[in-house]
């Protein structure tokens, strides 16, 4: 796999959905830091995607035309929760092949208040699979938002298995807000305690609401380019994407009776295992992670999908504070999903962002000490799973 150095990134600070400016602003904001960032001109741009996943046909078009007009290829991309970083894997993917030299990833959503859910009720769902396999191994919850259900269902089919208390995965929520307080773009800064979250509403299974990502506006956008592309125009190439992969449902999501492979566990096992591989590095090496905690029992789940952690000790592993600053790997220094927020479109972009200035060593408050590499996950249900392992060059 061919190294693509990431040229530059940028972000605007997100928002809840009734304090939120309109998509097409919050997208120009964060791809004119990005070209800031790596000191180029839009029309250096070969190709772009543009991922979003509550808008209309060409969003992504509109939402580049305020930053200009340069008649490149446009490409919109829907992938659920994981279409940041499936924009990402096609622009690396284009530079890698030699389509082109330097190509824009874009990540956007304004979302409305509430729980996720489904815009045409006229059609087959694309979790008609996965909510079957939901009712037929848990029942149904008709109270419970959709996504609570299977993301709530996987974390006490661990609880089932290996007889843990439920109350550790609100620890995660409390991890997740003091590492939100050093993001000046997450949406949740303010502390919380166990008891705040063990005390607030229960939504499914062991969720209680402060377990549960909010729904957030907001854009983040990466440059990526060839070496040679960096060298010919003074980028910094101090960062690069080392290896990518992304995997989508295999048989066991359907077949395994298992709920945490309905919510991706397989996948991620596979991607994770599939950038290990190529980089010729292992979990061990890592010191900073980003992953997709949109619940706290999936950040739970992926601990022990990616290898920090062998299975059935997560429990110990979060106990022992080995995902936080002191420990074994800071998962999340931004905060996450959970207290940064989950801009549906924009959030692998923003895990990417996170992780640049990470190894830049431009992460302020919430730098990690001696980051060499790092990993992401971006996970979205339907189903996709991508991981990216991002390397300081030496």
């Amino acid at each position: 796999m061919a190294d693509v150095v990431v040229a530059g990134v940028g972000m605007v600070p997100f928002a809840k959905p009734r304090e939120s400016r309109s998509y097409v602003d919050m997208a120009e904001g964060a791809v004119r830091a990005a070209l800031e960032d790596a000191g180029l001109d839009y029309r250096a741009v070969g190709q772009a995607y543009a991922g979003y996943v509550y808008g209309d046909s060409t969003s992504g078009q509109a939402a580049l035309y305020g930053v200009g007009l340069s008649g490149i290829p446009i490409v919109n991309v829907n992938n659920n929760c994981s279409t940041g970083s499936s924009a990402l894997f096609l622009a690396r993917q284009a530079v890698a092949a030699g389509v082109v030299d330097c190509a824009l990833a874009l990540g956007f959503e304004q979302m409305t208040p509430g729980a996720l859910s489904s815009v045409y009720t006229d059609r087959v769902s694309p979790l008609a699979r996965h909510d079957d396999v939901q009712r037929e191994l848990r029942g149904h919850d008709e109270n419970a938002p959709q996504a609570a259900r299977l993301f709530g269902g996987a974390g006490q089919a661990y609880v089932d298995e290996f007889g843990i208390d439920p109350a550790v995965f609100a620890r995660i929520s409390v991890k997740a807000r003091r590492h939100a307080a050093n993001n000046p773009y997450a949406v949740f800064r303010d502390p919380i305690t166990l008891d705040d979250v063990l005390n607030s509403p229960v939504v499914h299974g062991p969720l209680t609401r402060l377990q549960c990502c909010p729904p957030t506006c907001g854009a983040a956008a990466a440059i990526v380019c060839t070496p040679e592309f960096a060298r010919a125009h003074g980028i910094d190439a101090g960062v690069r994407i080392k290896a990518q992969s992304l995997v989508t449902d295999t048989p066991a999501t359907f077949e395994a009776g298992d709920m945490r492979q309905v919510v991706g566990y397989d996948m991620t096992v596979k991607a994770a295992n599939d950038v290990y591989e190529a980089a010729g590095v292992g979990p061990e090496d890592l010191r900073v992670v980003e992953l997709h905690d949109c619940f706290t029992t999936n950040e739970f789940l992926t601990y022990e999908a990616l290898g920090l952690t062998p299975a059935g000790t997560a429990e110990k592993f979060v106990l022992d504070g080995d995902n936080t600053y002191g420990g074994r790997v800071v998962t999340n220094p931004s905060g996450g999903l959970l207290s940064k927020g989950h801009p549906l479109g924009a959030t692998g972009l923003a895990q990417c962002a996170e992780l640049v200035w990470q190894l830049r060593g431009q992460a302020r408050g919430r730098q990690v000490d001696d980051v060499t590499v790092a990993l992401q996950h971006n996970l979205g249900l339907g189903g996709a799973c991508v991981v990216t392992l991002y390397e300081k060059a030496a």
